[in-house]
């Protein structure tokens, strides 16, 4: 017959042993004379009387199953993986009727090393109908044909053989059997309408055909999920009666099982509405819970919480208060506005890493390696970085220090602490504090109000989950502040190393130690922040790269950082040291990097598209030639003054928070003309600054060569140019002398010169700042000369020595020195 289609997935199973055909006496044919041997007893018509010989054994390979039963006269799918089993199909294969004995084995027998003690010894006997063989098992389709017994373990290796006997199914009619099959065919029925409705129809007429007893129970059986225990007492059954009554407790506690289940949907779907269909879920679980007795879900959250906290390492204090908290929290209904916010307290507490620390690497050579990898130049902050590493080396229990790198944007505050975390071994943590201005989001909430949160430190210690990690507070001077508190003020606990071991955030209300944790705060410039604040932190700071610099920077990180961002890894191009000089002269101008790596990826863009296309060649030189079509046009153009200054017009040099910068001051006579004129968005000290100047050379007219009466006949106008950029600071000084003392003498000054330093009335050049940034300035400009005060010699030990080395530098400690290097040789 046709081999059914089974929709049941396969369900992996073991089979073993090999298929003996069974054995047959031999019958001696009709009229054939057999000649009688001595001794034998003979009968009437003299034919030959003996023992009848007992019948062969039959012998059977054996394939054990796991978690089900195979019943006679239904069909099975298998999947058979072990080495036992599949030589005992391989054998079942191998003979005519491809027949095995399939038995179940006890539950929670091991999967390997089956033996006889492991087996049922009631056992069906079939039929392979279909094979189907994969890498690694052997898929079967299994038809039971009849029962079995079995009487002895003939074989154990490689599979197991067996021999057995059968064992006739039940016949046993009677009335209580007549009643006992209509009982189970409406429970059946019953069932199917609560798990499939629609298919209850297909399923009537399923049993419908079932007309004997014992196959209703076999069929039943096979349906139902039962354990191997409830389907073998089936098998094993000897009566109808007997298997009708098994199957009867079988369905009716399905049954109640099912109309439980049904009980417990009507339920939570009564009380769920259209805005509650997450809430189903939660009802449905408390249902079923309530129904057999369990606790609820509060009470075994409380309970989860009481077992963490009773494994967690925490401080004295903070478990004795802890605990009351929980047994608070056990008190509470779960509707109360209290519990949800003291679950959420008593989960921070316990996620909190009170007392969990990571060793430090304090290799120096290894630190050192790492910062020379991930950075070009910044030797003397790399060495102030080593320094503290050494300090923490020979003394673990020193205080962390708090650093703050202090420079223009792009010069790489922000992974310079990360590369501080690397060579450690430390956790890394980043906080960003621009925009900033409520105190409250540092030192956190008290937990009266709604939507309380611990603070952004507590937050970060958890995220790390050590209490020892890099802590990077970025954008330090651009916190803000208002009618909520000042978050810089809320800073001078945090990192003070004689306050922050006792910490108390106003959410968490317990002191955390927070002496151990490596801050380091980035800012750009320190005008905004407070003094008390600066005292707390050693300031290291970052100046702009030279033009040097900026080409190693590129050659080193940025071009294979652009080429493996834009696909173009593998690709054979090249981009030599003059393009990229072309890049940083004509397309960049700033004291950090990030403009240049933005033009390192446009033009990588643009090479990654010809590539894409196929119209550029994957091996390509970039020439200066081709910048204007990758980038556009030159962005800067170098100086083209004139090779002489007009009368009235100076050089001077001015920081400002993306570097230094060349700052032209232009000075006019009004002929008829009174007092002073100040444009350009001057400020207030810059302004005194240009009437200390005018004064100083009205008082030395005489000296400087100017005739009195240019003064007395003509106002004055300064002016600098740029007038949308505010500008301000005292140190333009020397810059304004010069040009007013060129204005009246009507003598121009020289244009390869520029010049910074603060004045006084009497002439005197004070120290300024920025001496790095300045110089660097009038280098990228194409500048010659730098004058400077002298008092700042000792800064020029921070300008790089190739930039020394190409600039002329005049250090003037009077305006009497800066006048005559201003001025050309007469």
């Amino acid at each position: 017959m046709n081999d059914p289609e089974i929709p049941l997935p396969l369900t992996e199973s073991a089979a073993e042993t090999d298929a003996a055909p069974d054995s047959a006496s031999t019958p001696i044919a009709e009229g054939e004379v057999t000649p009688i041997a001595e001794g034998e007893v003979t009968v009437e018509g003299n034919l030959p009387v003996s023992e009848p010989p007992a019948p062969p054994e039959r012998l059977l390979p054996v394939l054990p199953l796991r978690n089900t039963v195979l019943f006679p006269g239904m069909f099975m799918p298998f999947a058979v993986g072990r080495p036992g089993s599949l030589a005992a199909v391989e054998v079942a294969l191998s003979g005519e009727e491809k027949t095995l004995l399939l038995v179940a084995q006890h539950p929670g027998t091991a999967e390997d090393a089956i033996t006889p003690e492991h087996l049922y010894t009631t056992a069906t006997r079939g039929v392979i109908k279909r094979m189907n063989r994969t890498d690694e098992a052997m898929e079967l389709i299994v038809q039971g044909i009849e029962r079995v017994r079995i009487s002895r373990i003939d074989q154990v290796e490689p599979y197991l053989r067996a021999a057995y006997e059968v064992v006739p199914l039940p016949t046993d009619t009677d009335t209580e059997v007549e009643a006992l099959q209509r009982a189970i065919i409406e429970q059946a029925n019953q069932a199917m309408q609560l798990v499939q409705p629609q298919m209850t129809v297909n399923a009537q007429q399923l049993l419908s055909n079932a007309t004997e007893p014992i196959k209703l129970v076999y069929l039943l059986g096979s349906m139902m999920s039962l354990a191997v225990e409830k389907e073998q007492s089936l098998l094993e059954a000897a009566s109808q009666k007997d298997a009708l009554a098994l199957l009867h407790s079988y369905l009716s506690h399905e049954l109640q099982v099912l109309q439980l289940r049904q009980k417990i949907a009507a339920q939570a779907q009564s009380e769920m509405s259209r805005e509650q269909r997450d809430y189903f879920l939660r009802q449905q679980l408390r249902a079923i819970q309530e129904e057999l007795g369990e606790k609820t879900p509060e009470k075994a959250e409380v309970e989860a919480l009481r077992q963490r906290l009773e494994e967690a390492d925490l401080p004295d204090a903070v478990r004795k208060e802890a605990t009351r908290d929980l047994n608070r929290l056990e008190r509470l209904p779960a509707m109360a506005p209290d519990y949800q916010v003291t679950r959420t307290y008593l989960e921070l507490v316990l996620e909190l890493p009170w007392k969990k620390t990571t060793t430090d690497q304090l290799d120096l050579d290894h630190a050192r390696k790492v910062l020379d990898d991930d950075h070009f130049g910044l030797g003397e902050i790399k060495e102030r970085i080593l320094e503290h590493l050494a300090v923490l080396k020979l003394n673990p229990h020193a205080k962390a220090p708090i650093l703050c790198l202090v420079g223009p944007p792009g010069v790489g505050k922000t992974s310079l602490g990360q590369s501080i975390a690397r060579a450690l071994g430390r956790v890394f943590e980043r906080m960003s504090l621009g925009g900033l201005h409520d105190e409250s989001e540092l030192r956190g909430h008290r937990r009266t109000y709604i939507g309380a949160m611990p603070g952004r430190i507590i937050q970060a210690v958890r995220r790390a989950g050590v209490r020892n990690p890099m802590l990077l507070l970025d954008e330090l001077d651009k916190l803000g502040r208002d009618y909520r508190g000042d978050p810089a003020a809320a800073l001078l606990e945090i990192l003070d190393p004689a306050q922050n071991h006792t910490f108390r955030d106003n959410y968490l209300d317990q002191p955390f130690d927070l002496s151990q944790i490596f801050f380091i705060a980035t800012a750009n410039t320190l005008d905004t922040l407070p003094r008390p604040l600066l005292d707390r932190m050693e300031v290291l700071r970052l100046s702009g790269y030279s033009e040097d610099e900026k080409l190693q920077i590129a050659n080193r990180y940025l071009l294979p950082r652009a080429k493996s961002e834009t696909g173009l890894a593998n690709a054979e191009i090249r981009v030599p040291e003059s393009t990229l000089r072309a890049v940083i002269a004509g397309y960049t101008r700033e004291a950090g990097c990030r403009q240049l790596e933005r033009a390192m990826l446009r033009m990588m863009r643009k090479l990654a598209l010809g590539v894409a296309k196929d119209d550029q060649p994957a091996a390509t030189e970039v020439t200066p030639a081709m910048l204007t079509e990758l980038l556009g046009p030159p962005m800067f153009v170098p100086d083209e003054r004139p090779s002489t200054l007009p009368p009235g017009v100076s050089t001077g040099l001015a920081w400002t928070e993306s570097g230094g910068d060349v700052l032209t001051i232009e000075a006019t006579r009004l002929p008829g003309g009174r007092g002073l004129r100040i444009t350009g968005q001057i400020g207030k000290v810059m302004r005194e600054s240009v009437k200390a100047a005018q004064s100083y050379v009205w008082s030395h007219a005489e000296s400087l060569g100017i005739p009195p009466e240019r003064f007395r006949d003509s106002g004055l106008h300064v002016h600098v140019p740029a007038g949308a950029v505010p500008k301000d600071g005292p140190s333009a000084g020397v810059a304004l002398v010069s040009a007013l003392t060129s204005l009246y003498r009507n003598v121009p000054l020289r244009r390869d010169t520029a010049m910074t330093g603060e004045i006084t009335l009497s002439g005197l050049v004070l120290p300024i700042g920025g001496v790095k940034e300045k110089v660097l300035a009038a280098k990228r400009l194409g500048l010659g000369r730098v004058i400077l005060p002298k008092a700042n010699e000792k800064d020029l030990r921070d300008v790089p020595e190739a930039v020394r080395e190409s600039l002329e530098i005049i250090l003037a400690d009077h305006l009497r020195d800066v006048l005559t290097a201003a001025f050309p040789p007469q």
